[in-house]
């Protein structure tokens, strides 16, 4: 039933919950990684055996740039939550370098996870004969999202108490028009031509993989936490209050758009130009690094001893 890989993945899934139950490190701290990067690879292996290509065996390539650009945007995000405050994180790994290794693993899976589990829902041929009435883009709806999506971005930082949620849907309203306009993969081509279905392979696939990043966070000794402020800690299902799952799919959605974006950007400017690609990357880490020094300052509450 599985493929090789899949069963590695399998396996690696069980082994971790064992470890996991008799407290034995450094699965005990970092559940959450061994949890992910199994789970991912198990997606792959579905995926592998109904398509005969997968993102791991077939795009490695891809694969790899995926995870670092991962990283990329969801320190974005960990960026607006110094000034939104909605989680945080405890019993991080004290140790920086092992801190650090362990934050790029982490969060180097949400791409990967998000598009495989979308990947595998396309796979199986769910809406695929779906079509709705062509949505006709003009010049004043790409400007309207534009203007929509720069509202969202920048209200979370002026008013962090209210406008928190924005942050899921930003990014969606100001890059999707840049995209379309620049021949990129585009939802509002999509609906352009009459097609949803990427759009709700995201949605689902996103709330997918929410709960599990839920579930596994749960029972890790490394995890993060929840302050945001609309919650009720009587309505939680594990850490995250039952109203903030309602994020996830937009948030998957959202993935897709950046990552549509930086992949535009990557051929469009830089093509084959060796200086442009250093660049590129150079400023890439340099985010990556700086934003992960203010992500212990601020957002890490707690070290293992």
């Amino acid at each position: 039933m599985f493929k090789n890989h899949a069963i590695i993945g399998l396996l690696v899934l069980i082994i971790s919950g064992i470890l996991l139950y008799f407290k034995i490190e450094p699965v005990s701290t970092c559940f959450y990684i061994f949890a992910w990067w199994s789970f991912i690879i198990i997606l792959d292996g579905f995926i592998y055996q109904k398509t005969g290509q997968s993102l791991i065996r077939s795009r490695t390539r891809e694969f790899v740039f995926m995870i670092v650009i991962s990283n990329l945007f969801w320190l974005i995000f960990e960026g607006y939550n110094f000034f939104i405050k909605n989680w945080y994180y405890i019993n991080a790994p004290s140790n920086i370098l092992w801190r650090r290794l362990a934050s790029f693993l982490a969060f180097g899976t949400v791409l990967p996870a998000i598009f495989s589990a979308t990947e595998l829902l396309e796979s199986y041929g769910l809406l695929k004969n779906f079509k709705i009435e062509k949505l006709n883009i003009t010049k004043d709806t790409l400007r309207f999202e534009i203007v929509l999506g720069l509202i969202f971005i920048i209200f979370p930082f002026i008013f962090p108490e209210h406008c928190f949620p924005l942050i899921w849907g930003g990014f969606i309203f100001l890059l999707d028009p840049i995209n379309y306009k620049f021949g990129g993969r585009s939802l509002l081509r999509d609906l352009e031509n009459g097609s949803i279905r990427k759009l709700c392979m995201l949605l689902l696939g996103g709330l997918i993989c929410g709960i599990f990043w839920e579930f596994w966070n749960f029972w890790a000794g490394s995890k993060w936490v929840y302050s945001i402020p609309i919650s009720t800690e009587q309505y939680k299902l594990f850490e995250m209050p039952l109203l903030g799952f309602v994020g996830f799919p937009p948030f998957a959605v959202e993935c897709y758009v950046m990552y549509s974006f930086i992949t535009l950007l990557k051929e469009k400017l830089i093509n084959n130009k060796l200086y442009l690609k250093m660049i590129f990357w150079v400023i890439i880490f340099s985010v990556i690094f700086l934003l992960l020094h203010f992500l212990d300052k601020y957002t890490i509450l707690s070290f293992t001893s």
